[in-house]
């Protein structure tokens, strides 16, 4: 399991077009992925769970990653989230 933390520039934060992009892309991983902002944590492949965490522009918030391509979607999510959630 590894981790990073990353700052959301989106200008919206985390709403629902936004966490449908990031579930997209964390669904192409095998690895089991999560957000996590301050104590609470959620499953980076549910939008309810991504919603519930409530994340605007400029909060950090944590990648977790653990599974065979761990090392993989870290990266590729934290430069997914670092360029404001655009491909």
């Amino acid at each position: 399991m590894i981790s990073k933390e990353v700052v959301i520039s989106s200008k919206t934060g985390l709403e629902s077009k936004m966490a449908a992009r990031l579930i997209q892309k964390a669904s192409s991983y095998e690895s089991n992925i999560w957000i996590q902002k301050d104590e609470r944590k959620a499953n980076a492949k549910s939008l309810l769970g991504l919603l519930s965490l409530g994340i605007s522009p400029g909060d950090t918030i944590t990648i977790i990653t653990d599974g065979r391509d761990e090392a993989t979607a870290l990266s590729e999510l934290e430069a997914f989230a670092n360029n404001g959630m655009a491909e």
